[in-house]
């Protein structure tokens, strides 16, 4: 079954998917056009661009405070325009993206064999940093195999994962591979839902693939912040797994090709456009 899109919806604005939050879109803006560069950016202009993909002035400045106060965005008032540029922590999560997209890529063909096994036991009061544990182990690939033993197919760099949480103590973690009369073939479906991973990139192949995503967005920038945004909560929880533990034919990487080839179809004229929309400043000495 494929999940309704937006496309599927002419009345629906990018706003109302409850999958594309402006804040993951202003994710995306920031790292598509400030990571990188040490300027800041005019609050008018985001919420030009903003506005350009459905999300209102008032929910997208009440997203910009939220990722201040979190610490995604840091803020700078000169005059009248207030200014928003990246701080470390945003940084970080954007480079990482990056990685993910560009480097990674959702097709694992250079397996060695190897996995990670992570256990962990944490106090029943303990609900918020149980939430933390778990979305930092479902980005970095793991899956639940049995209680609270978790796996990923690659040797991970736990000390960098588990980094400023306070669940870190309370984990434990090991190299391993599979015995001999192992069925990998069950370890695997046990942990990760591979009927859903399949149904995310078929659902973006089905949104983007034709001319109805052109109908949809036909300003390039807006295309270029709706189709990043939207690949990236496609593979945000792909574990990336051996391409020779799926099923064939996997359809990760013909949603990748179709993400590649419509960012390049779009990248030029987004940046063409954003550069005449978008008032920046060098960022202030600190």
């Amino acid at each position: 079954m494929t999940v309704p899109t937006l496309a599927d919806r002419p009345g629906l604005t990018v706003a109302e998917d409850p999958g594309l939050r402006p804040e993951s879109l202003l994710l995306t803006f920031f790292g598509a056009h400030l990571l990188g560069r040490p300027v800041m950016v005019a609050s008018a202009g985001v919420l030009d661009v903003m506005q350009r993909v459905g999300v209102s002035p008032h929910a997208a400045r009440s997203a910009l405070s939220r990722m201040v106060k979190k610490g995604l965005l840091v803020s700078e008032r000169q005059g009248r325009p207030v200014y928003f540029g990246l701080t470390p922590r945003s940084e970080e999560v954007l480079n990482d993206g990056a990685v993910r997209i560009w480097r990674s890529g959702a097709v694992n063909r250079h397996w060695d064999g190897r996995w990670t096994l992570l256990s962990f036991s944490l106090p029943e009061s303990w609900q918020r940093q149980r939430h933390e544990l778990r979305s930092r182990l479902l980005w970095a690939g793991f899956g639940p195999l049995q209680g609270g033993l978790w796996i990923a197919p690659a040797a991970v760099d736990v000390a960098r994962l588990l980094e400023g949480l306070a669940a870190a103590r309370h984990v434990r973690a090991f190299l391993a591979t599979t015995g001999n009369g192992a069925d990998v073939a069950e370890m695997v479906a046990d942990a990760w839902d591979l009927a859903q991973l399949a149904e995310r990139y078929e659902s973006f192949i089905d949104r983007w693939d034709g001319d109805v995503a052109d109908l949809a967005h036909p300003d390039a920038l807006g295309r270029q912040l709706v189709l990043g945004t939207e690949w990236l909560r496609t593979i945000r929880q792909d574990p990336r797994l051996p391409v020779e533990l799926l099923p064939a034919p996997w359809p990760a990487e013909r949603a990748q090709e179709l993400f590649h080839r419509l960012h390049a179809e779009t990248e030029v004229q987004a940046r063409v456009k954003a550069a005449s929309l978008l008032q920046t400043i060098p960022v202030p000495a600190r």
